[in-house]
């Protein structure tokens, strides 16, 4: 018997979005499948954040298309996103991924079981009774990442999720991106960290100023960029 429909692959095409007068993000068009991580890197201010706003649903484009192979709510219950700053509830960590499974529809005699095994996947069993808001920033984060992955989403975007945290806590996120990946999640990340890009992704959408200026392979495009600003982006210049 065949599982159920995927939403990949994700068609962007001309994608273009506004604010205030001025354009942030023009004629941006790139086609994700699964399987691959990939990851939207560029120097800060590069329109990254946005697009994975948009390609989540967030936002609505001034232009252009974000078309999932499944639409409506059967795509959007199939994906998540984990931003820079996660909210956390003012729940225990445990009931914090409990409330995102009510909202997700799962019964309640499955949440619990769900939510723990979460907490077990992110390393955080010891501290499933403590209120989130005093875990610390890593935890947080491990929290943030369990609770979107409890509702075992098939596309998973991740907002520049270590770039606030020491280099221990950055480690720790990193292997559950890993198993995440392992479990045939399409991982979807923004990052501005060049270490980070070349240990995680296998294909890279670089952005700068509001456009995608290279795609593809990232190993090709860490060997040799195809554009002036990725080629200084890769040798550690700044952008402007």
């Amino acid at each position: 018997m065949s599982g159920p429909a995927s939403l990949l692959p994700l068609r962007v095409q001309r994608l273009a979005f506004e604010a205030g007068g001025t354009r942030l993000l023009d004629d941006v068009s790139f086609t994700l499948q699964a399987g691959r991580r990939t990851v939207l890197l560029g120097p800060n201010g590069a329109g990254k954040s946005l697009l994975l706003r948009l390609c989540h649903g967030l936002l609505t484009p001034t232009s252009g298309e974000v078309r999932w192979s499944l639409e409506g709510r059967r795509s959007a219950r199939r994906q998540a996103m984990v931003f820079q700053h996660p909210v956390m509830l003012r729940r225990s960590a445990v009931g914090n991924i409990s409330h995102a499974l009510a909202a997700h529809g799962v019964a309640r005699a499955d949440r619990l079981p769900r939510a723990y095994a979460a907490l077990a996947q992110a390393g955080l069993s010891d501290v499933a009774r403590r209120p989130a808001r005093l875990l610390s920033g890593g935890e947080q984060q491990r929290l943030a990442l369990a609770r979107a992955w409890a509702t075992q989403p098939e596309v998973l975007f991740l907002d520049e999720p270590t770039s606030s945290l020491d280099p221990a806590a950055t480690r720790a996120v990193e292997t559950l991106i890993d198993g995440f990946h392992a479990a045939d999640t399409k991982i979807v990340m923004a990052t501005h960290d060049l270490a980070q890009a070349r240990r995680i992704a296998d294909d890279i959408l670089f952005l700068h100023k509001g456009r995608l200026l290279e795609s593809g392979d990232a190993e090709n495009f860490f060997a040799q960029p195809t554009t002036e600003e990725g080629r200084a982006f890769v040798a550690g210049e700044l952008l402007w």
